[in-house]
């Protein structure tokens, strides 16, 4: 079942529902993109029209129906919740998507001079970003694990295998909500995947251990969404197999972190270097680049992405590995 599909009166089934209005510019795709682990997240499922999306709440698990209202002049989002944790997955909406997430200092004309062209232009050209915090450390924690060290082909083939395999249907699947929509395992369900699963997944050894260890303190560890992000990142890296860069992409969609930067990453330090000086540059090269926009790095970056800039290729891409047939 598409988007396209759902049956004009689906809204009046809902277990819970809410309008939200942004109180300014609003862009529902570009908001919800970095929360997707590509096309073929089974958690979120994406069309022209809307969103669906499914996780568990502390009541419980929900599927969620977000579509965009409301005139152009005051956009809005209607919200609606199928489920045990309905109530609790619709009022998670506005901070999920950006309602605290605010762009005026960014937005002073003083702080916007200092900017670089492309970075600035493209923050003409995408009013309506806003950064995502969903709060939820566990979604957010065991993708990013995956994607440890490994092609990001690899890395989701192996969550989208492990989904399949222990993942849950959403509340409503097949019904009001798309056959295909599951919600991710809870933390003790991860813990119960036995060890030959994560090899067929394609996930090695030490990344599989760190998502057991990581998740043996479930409790501890979704408090630190509670947290500034600073802090929560910190505490992250203390888990053995955590380091800054997968500490920095948790935060970016638990907290919505405006500043946190993925060091350690294959691809972001040549890209930010060619971007702002036309030449490759390592990870303390793009600190460096980055440190006069401290507290906005991520915007910058955001802003980077979105300004269409190509990286040249600097030399061979990282080699796919396949490790379920050792």
């Amino acid at each position: 079942m598409s988007l396209a599909d759902v049956p004009a009166g689906v809204a009046a089934t809902a277990d819970a529902s809410l309008r939200w209005h942004p109180g300014g510019p609003f862009d529902l795709p570009q908001t919800v993109g970095p929360l997707l682990r590509g096309h073929g997240d089974p958690s979120i499922r994406t069309a022209p029209d809307g969103v669906w999306m499914a996780f568990t709440t502390p009541a419980g698990p929900a599927s969620l129906r977000l579509t965009a209202a409301g005139p152009r002049a005051d956009p809005a989002l209607d919200v609606q919740g199928w489920g045990p944790g309905a109530d609790a997955a619709v009022g998670s909406v506005p901070r999920m998507l950006g309602r605290d997430d605010d762009w005026s200092a960014f937005d002073e004309p003083a702080f916007h001079a200092t900017l670089p062209r492309m970075v600035a232009e493209a923050r003409r050209r995408n009013p309506a970003l806003r950064l995502p915090a969903t709060g939820r450390m566990i979604d957010a924690l065991v993708p990013t694990i995956l994607e440890q060290k490994v092609t990001v082909i690899e890395a989701r083939r192996g969550y989208r295998y492990l989904m399949d395999r222990f993942g849950t249907a959403a509340p409503g699947a097949g019904t009001v909500a798309p056959a295909s929509l599951m919600v991710q395992p809870t933390a003790g369900q991860w813990l119960r995947i036995p060890s030959w699963e994560w090899h067929k997944a394609g996930v090695g050894p030490q990344r599989s251990a760190t998502v057991m260890r990581a998740l043996r303190s479930a409790v501890a560890l979704e408090r630190l969404a509670k947290l500034p992000a600073a802090e929560a990142a910190a505490k992250l890296q203390a888990i053995p197999g955590i380091g800054a860069w997968t500490a920095a992409e948790v935060v970016q969609r638990t907290h919505g972190c405006p500043d946190s930067i993925a060091v350690g990453d294959y691809h972001l330090a040549a890209y930010v270097g060619a971007a702002l000086t036309g030449r490759r540059t390592d990870d303390a090269g793009m600190l460096r680049l980055l440190a006069p926009w401290t507290g906005h790095r991520q915007r910058v970056v955001r802003m980077i992405g979105l300004s269409g800039f190509r990286k040249p290729v600097f030399g061979p891409r990282m080699t796919i590995q396949d490790h379920r047939g050792h």
